[in-house]
């Protein structure tokens, strides 16, 4: 019988936002609601606060997802902190968030400039929302690999959550020594019951869901899945979850979060990680960089094929714009790689820009060196934008989520077009020109690009 519980939920929700209008569009499959983000919260994120879920599980919210809660939906947001604050006095100190690498790209495919970027931007927008260092933080989609989990320890993160067969052993907590002398704990959760709850009816019932939970052999039993999953991919299911934490305590469980577990059961056993694995593609973390067979299963006759242009395009860019910014910034800015790793408060505080710049800057700046390091920043924030796995995830390069990688990419091509005079859209095109459409009246990835990004 499972004598301590974790019940993780993954919120998240990608950036929607058209670059050139800074506004979500509609989104008719949304109705009745006005976008995706709209409906998942009032189905979902409002209705778990409102209970009181987050405070009692282990729980993350993705940097963009909270940027909009704040922004389009705030009564709900100020409960996602609060619910740490309160989670805090339950947890022997240990709040129930972690954080979450920011963009949501694979951070195993990135290279390891974007990979630090990634993670220390998560860092620094968890403290500023929840007034405290993380002491953990998820993997989008769990992908990890060894410079993926330095990357974590070099930034002060204990630990992470990993499917079961992303480890060398199974379910439970670990030690995972790193080759730089550094270590991170790994907490694997239990894919059955994970299994069951995402995409089976385990959530039906509240007195099944307790009894499935503490029949879980070991001390610890730790469950991960999307956030999303109780209330918008099961209708109620975030009262399912109270109903059922009230269950488990009455009959004598103890509701834990990884951070508590590990400051009062430190992992003894050793483990190490399956280098570019993932929860979410049985091939590693090829779903996001080639046709691999893994797919939503909603369209099973459609080929993959595009996801490797896509990817290349992406890579391709990104690589000629990492240049671009160096050679542009470098006689200004003392290293324009940090000025970019703490650009995150600038885009939290716009009216910290000046401040930021002025501590990174060689001399003080004049009106036309401010403009192009600011510039050069918003490049940069687009195409790490232009890395977000949705993009790769479903059935078609015509998607909604592909598309607002497109978007992306050709807001950072716009601005190195503004600010360099370099024109990278054909270079850009060229590759998307070999990702085709399943829908053979919309062509390739050039043909969409061209119609969405103009």
């Amino acid at each position: 019988m499972a004598g301590r519980i974790c019940i993780h939920s993954h919120c998240y929700q990608p950036d929607r936002t058209d670059p050139r209008t800074g506004a979500v569009d509609e989104q008719p499959s949304a109705a009745p609601f006005h976008d995706w983000n709209e409906r998942i919260t009032a189905e979902c994120y409002a209705p778990n606060a409102r209970v009181g879920n987050y405070a009692r599980t282990s729980f993350n919210f993705g940097p963009t997802l909270l940027a909009w809660l704040e922004r389009e939906a705030p009564e709900t947001y100020a409960q996602v902190p609060a619910a740490d604050r309160a989670g805090r006095a339950r947890f022997g100190g240990h709040g129930p968030a972690i954080a979450q690498a920011w963009g949501h790209s694979i951070l195993p495919l990135d290279s390891a400039r974007d990979r630090r970027t990634q993670v220390r931007w998560g860092v620094k927008d968890f403290r500023h929302r929840f007034g405290r260092d993380p002491e953990g933080m998820w993997l989008p989609e769990t992908a990890a690999d060894t410079p993926t989990l330095e990357a974590l320890a070099e930034a002060g993160i204990r630990f992470t959550i990993v499917a079961p067969h992303q480890v060398l052993a199974g379910p439970g907590a670990y030690r995972c020594p790193l080759p730089s002398g550094r270590e991170i704990a790994l907490i694997a959760y239990d894919g059955a019951i994970a299994n069951e709850l995402a995409f089976q009816d385990l959530l039906a019932d509240a007195d099944r869901f307790a009894d499935r939970l503490l029949a879980a052999p070991g001390e610890l039993l730790s469950v991960a899945t999307d956030g999303e999953t109780y209330g918008h991919h099961h209708r109620g299911g975030g009262q399912t979850l109270a109903d059922c934490l009230d269950r488990l305590e009455a009959r004598g469980a103890r509701l834990t979060v990884p951070a508590e577990e590990l400051a009062l059961h430190p992992p003894t056993r050793e483990t190490g990680i399956v280098e570019r694995s993932s929860w979410s593609c049985v091939h590693g973390v090829e779903r996001w960089r080639r046709a691999c067979g893994c797919c939503t299963g909603m369209h099973p006759d459609r080929q993959q094929d595009w996801r490797g242009p896509l990817r290349a395009g992406v890579d391709w860019l990104r690589d000629v714009l990492a240049t671009v910014y160096e050679e542009r910034l470098a006689p200004l800015i003392a290293d324009p790689w940090a000025l970019r790793d703490d650009y995150i408060e600038a885009i939290l505080n716009p009216a910290a820009l000046d401040r930021l710049l002025a501590r990174h800057a060689r001399r003080p700046l004049d009106d036309q060196g401010r403009a192009l390091a600011a510039g050069m920043l918003k490049m940069q924030y687009w195409c790490l934008l232009s890395f977000v796995s949705c993009g790769w995830f479903f059935d078609d390069i015509s998607e909604p989520a592909t598309v607002q990688v497109m978007r992306s990419a050709g807001q950072a091509i716009m601005l190195c077009r503004e600010l360099a005079g370099l024109e990278l859209e054909a270079g850009f095109t060229d590759i998307l020109y070999n990702a085709r459409s399943n829908i053979p009246e919309l062509g390739t990835g050039a043909d969409i690009y061209r119609k969405v990004v103009g």
